[in-house]
C-alpha cells in the first residue's frame, strides 16, 4: 500500500496543496461576497439572471444524471459478467459515477460564483475600473482554484482507495484500469455540460443580436430586447458551468493518462517499490502547479484605471509559469534518478513554453490590436459576404502556428525523454513519459487559466447589468473594457485547453495501447513498434476515416442545434415586438421568461444525440471489428482515436480562433473604427459575429472535450475489442 507520509515520494504535498487552495478560495469568496450589490434596479436584473441560470442548470444536471446512472448500470453489469476482466464487479461504475459527479460539481461551482460576482462587479464599476477588475478576477479565481483542487483530490483519493482495495503495487494495473472510469465519467459529463451550455448561450445570443441589434437597431443589452436575459444567462451556462467541467475533466483525464504511462515505466524497470515514483510523479507535479497558480492569482493587481488589463493578467501567468519551473526542477530532482531527472525537467520546460506560445498565438488572432481582427473589420466595409469570407479564411489560417508549436513540443518532449533510455525499448517508453511530463507541466497552471476564463462571463454579465439598469456612461465604459478583455481570456482558455489536449493526444494513445498490451499479454513497445496502427492497411484505414468523419458530423450537429434554437428565439423576439409595440416605446416590459424557456428546451433537446456519438461510434465500430476482423480490431479503433483527435485539434482551432476573431472584429468597429456602431460595416460585422458564435462557444470547445472522451471511452472498453 502507498505510504503518503513518505518524504521520498512527496505525495503528502497533494493534501497540503488542496488545503492551501481551499484557504485561498475561501479568502477570495469572502472578499467578493463582502462587496455591495448595487441599486435595486441592478439587483432585479441580477436576480433574473441567477434564477434563469440555476433553473437551467438543475434541468440539465437532471438529464446528465439520469443518463450517467443508466450508463453506470450498463458498465456494472458488463463488469459483473467479466467483460472488463481485472476490475471487480461494480468498481468501474463507481469510479465513473464519481467522475461524472465531480465534473457536475465543478460546473456548479463556476456557475454559482459567476452569478453572484457579476452584480458585485457591476456595482464596483460605479467607483473604479480597478475595483471592478479585482472583484471579477477574484470571482474567476474561486472557480479556478476549487475546480483544480477538486480534480487533483479526486484522482488522488480514488487511487489511494483502490490501491488499498486491490492490495498495493502488485495490482496497480487493476487500480489504474478502475480509475480510468473516473476520467471517462468526467469527460462524459463535461461534454454534455459544454455542449448543452454552448447551444443555450448561442441560441440566445444570436436571437438577441440579429433581431435586437440589426433589425431593431437597439444596443446589445437593451432591456427592451426580450432575449437579453436569456443571453446573459447563457454566458454563465456556457462559459462557467461548461468550461469548469471541461477543465476538470482535462486535468483528471491527462493525470490518469500520465499515470498509465508511468506504469509502463514501472513495469519496464522491474516493478520494484522504488520504481513506483513514475506513477505518482504526475500527481505531485500538479499539486505544486496548483500552489504556483495560487501565488500567480494573488499577485494580479491593477494599480490604476489606465493599467493594461491584458498585461496585468499576463504578469500573473508569467509568475505562475516561473514558479512551476522552479517547483518542477525540485520535484524531478527529488523523485527521479540522478542520471535522469534533468531530461524530464527539460520536457516540463517544453510543456510550459507551449502553454505560453498558445496564449500569445491566441491573443494575436483574437485580440483587437493585431492584424487578423483588423483585417476582418476592414472587410466588413464591403458587406457581410466579404466579412464572412475573410473570417473563414482567417479561421483556417489560425491552425498553422498552434500546430507548429504543438509539433515542436511533441517532438521535443519525446526526444528529451528518450535520452534517459539505454536501448530501443527503454528509449521509446521514456520518450512517451517525456511527453506525459510536458503535458502535466502545461496543465500545472490550470487554476490560473480557469480564473481567466470565468473572469470573462462575469464581466460580460456586469456590462449587461450596468446597461439594463441605466448606469452612467463611464460605468458602462469600464465594464466594456473588462468585457473586451474577458472575450480574449475566454479565447485563451479554449486555446489552452486545445493545446493541452493536443500535447496529451499521444499520451492518451499510448495509454490506450498500454491497456491493449496488458490484455494481449504483450508489452507497449511491441504493440507500437511490432504491430502498430498501419493505415496502409485498408482495414485499419477505414477506422481512421470513421474517426475523421465523427468530428465533422459532431460539429455539424452542434452548429445546427444552435441554428434551430436560434430560429425559434428570433421568431419569439419578433413576435413580441410585433404584438406589443409598447416594448420598443419603453412603456411595456417584454417577456424574458419565454425566451429563457425556449433556449433551455432547445439546448436540452439538442445536446443528447451528439453527446452520445463519441461513445456509440467507437464502441460500436470496435465490436463490429472484433467479430469481422478480430486481429485488427484494437488497432482499427486506435486509428479511429488518432485521426479523430488530429481532425478534432484542427477543427477546434479553426472554430475557436475564427469565432473569437469575428467577435472582436465587431467590437473593434463598435469602438468607433470603420464607421462605428450603426454603420454598414457594423451590420456586416454582426452577421460575421453571429456565424462565429456557434463556432467559438458551442462546437469548438465541445470538440476538445470530444477528443478526450474518445480516448477515455476506448481506454475503458479496450478489452471488448480484443478477441479471446
Amino acid at each position: 500500500m502507498i505510504d503518503i507520509l513518505n518524504v521520498d515520494n512527496l505525495l503528502f504535498m497533494i493534501p497540503v496543496a488542496a488545503v492551501v487552495a481551499m484557504v485561498f478560495a475561501l479568502y477570495f469568496y469572502r472578499d467578493i461576497f463582502s462587496k455591495d450589490t448595487g441599486t435595486p434596479d441592478m439587483q432585479k436584473i441580477s436576480n433574473a439572471i441567477r434564477e434563469g441560470a440555476m433553473a437551467y442548470l438543475a434541468r440539465q444536471y437532471k438529464t446528465i444524471g439520469i443518463i450517467s446512472v443508466v450508463l453506470a448500470v450498463i458498465l456494472g453489469l458488463a463488469g459483473a459478467l467479466g467483460a472488463f476482466g481485472t476490475t471487480d464487479k461494480w468498481t468501474l461504475s463507481l469510479a465513473f459515477l464519481i467522475g461524472a459527479g465531480f465534473s457536475i460539481l465543478s460546473g456548479y461551482i463556476g456557475m454559482y460564483i459567476s452569478v453572484n460576482a457579476n452584480i458585485r462587479t457591476a456595482s464596483a464599476a460605479r467607483r473604479s475600473l480597478g475595483e471592478a477588475f479585482k472583484c471579477s478576477f477574484r470571482g474567476g479565481a474561486v472557480s479556478g482554484i476549487a475546480v483544480a483542487a477538486l480534480s487533483l483530490l479526486g484522482v488522488f483519493a480514488l487511487f489511494i482507495i483502490f490501491d488499498a482495495f486491490y492490495g498495493g503495487l502488485a495490482k496497480v494495473d487493476y487500480t489504474l484500469e478502475t480509475i480510468i472510469g473516473y476520467a471517462f465519467g468526467a469527460s462524459f459529463a463535461a461534454l454534455f455540460a459544454q455542449l448543452g451550455g454552448g447551444i443555450y448561450t448561442k441560441a440566445a445570443d444570436v436571437g438577441a443580436d440579429l433581431v435586437g441589434k440589426v433589425e431593431a437597431g437597439i444596443p446589445e443589452d437593451d432591456p427592451r430586447n426580450p432575449a437579453v436575459i436569456a443571453d446573459l444567462v447563457g454566458d454563465n451556462v456556457g462559459d462557467c458551468a461548461g468550461r469548469g467541467a471541461d477543465i476538470f475533466e482535462s486535468t483528471a483525464a491527462e493525470i490518469i493518462g500520465a499515470m498509465v504511462i508511468g506504469f509502463a515505466v514501472f513495469k519496464m524497470l522491474g516493478g520494484l517499490a522504488e520504481d513506483a515514483v513514475w506513477i505518482y510523479l504526475p500527481l505531485v507535479l500538479i499539486a505544486f502547479g496548483l500552489i504556483a497558480s495560487l501565488i500567480g492569482i494573488f499577485v494580479v493587481r491593477m494599480k490604476n484605471d489606465d493599467t493594461n488589463i491584458y498585461r496585468t493578467l499576463n504578469i500573473g501567468y508569467y509568475v505562475t509559469a516561473a514558479l512551476i519551473v522552479i517547483s518542477m526542477a525540485f520535484v524531478t530532482w527529488w523523485m527521479l534518478p540522478a542520471d535522469m531527472w534533468y531530461w524530464f525537467f527539460g520536457c516540463g520546460l517544453i510543456g510550459i513554453a507551449l502553454g505560453i506560445a498558445i496564449i500569445f498565438i491566441t491573443q494575436y488572432y483574437t485580440a483587437g490590436a493585431w492584424r487578423p481582427v483588423k483585417k476582418i473589420a476592414k472587410a466588413s466595409e464591403t458587406g457581410p459576404a466579404t466579412n464572412v469570407i475573410e473570417g473563414i479564411a482567417m479561421g483556417l489560417e489560425t491552425t498553422v502556428m498552434p500546430i507548429i508549436a504543438i509539433v515542436l513540443a511533441i517532438i521535443g518532449t519525446f526526444t528529451l525523454g528518450s535520452m534517459a533510455g539505454f536501448d530501443d525499448k527503454t528509449t521509446f517508453i521514456f520518450g512517451l513519459m517525456g511527453t506525459a511530463i510536458g503535458t502535466i507541466a502545461m496543465l500545472g497552471s490550470s487554476a490560473f487559466i480557469l480564473a481567466e476564463d470565468t473572469f470573462g462571463p462575469i464581466t460580460d454579465n456586469a456590462g449587461g447589468i450596468a446597461e439594463m439598469s441605466n448606469q452612467p456612461k463611464e460605468v458602462r465604459d469600464r465594464t466594456d473594457k473588462l468585457d473586451s478583455a474577458g472575450n480574449t481570456t475566454k479565447a485563451l482558455t479554449k486555446g489552452y485547453a486545445m493545446g493541452s489536449a493536443a500535447l496529451a493526444a499521444f499520451l492518451l494513445f499510448a495509454a490506450y495501447f498500454e491497456i491493449v498490451a496488458i490484455k494481449t499479454g504483450s508489452d507497449l513497445y511491441h504493440v507500437f513498434m511490432g504491430v502498430g496502427v498501419n493505415i496502409g492497411n485498408p482495414i485499419i484505414f477505414a477506422g481512421a476515416l470513421v474517426g475523421g468523419m465523427l468530428v465533422f458530423f459532431f460539429a455539424a450537429l452542434a452548429i445546427r442545434a444552435v441554428g434551430t434554437a436560434a430560429g425559434a428565439m428570433i421568431e419569439e423576439v419578433r413576435r413580441q415586438f410585433r404584438e406589443n409595440p409598447g416594448i420598443m416605446e419603453g412603456t411595456a416590459e417584454p417577456s424574458y421568461s419565454q425566451c429563457v424557456d425556449i433556449a433551455t428546451r432547445g439546448a436540452l433537446k439538442a445536446m443528447v444525440f451528439p453527446a452520445l456519438l463519441p461513445i456509440v461510434v467507437p464502441v460500436g465500430f470496435g465490436l463490429i471489428y472484433r467479430f469481422a476482423f478480430p486481429e485488427h480490431a484494437p488497432y482499427a479503433v486506435g486509428a479511429l482515436i488518432m485521426v479523430g483527435t488530429i481532425v478534432g485539434i484542427l477543427m477546434a482551432n479553426f472554430l475557436n480562433n475564427g469565432g473569437g476573431a469575428w467577435d472582436n472584429a465587431k467590437k473593434y468597429i463598435e469602438e468607433g473604427n470603420h464607421g462605428g456602431k450603426g454603420s454598414p460595416a457594423h451590420a456586416a460585422a454582426v452577421v460575421g459575429d453571429t456565424i462565429g458564435d456557434p463556432f467559438k462557444d458551442t462546437a469548438g470547445p465541445s470538440i476538445h472535450v470530444l477528443v478526450k472522451l474518445l480516448s477515455t471511452i476506448c481506454l475503458v472498453t479496450a478489452v471488448l475489442f480484443i478477441a479471446s
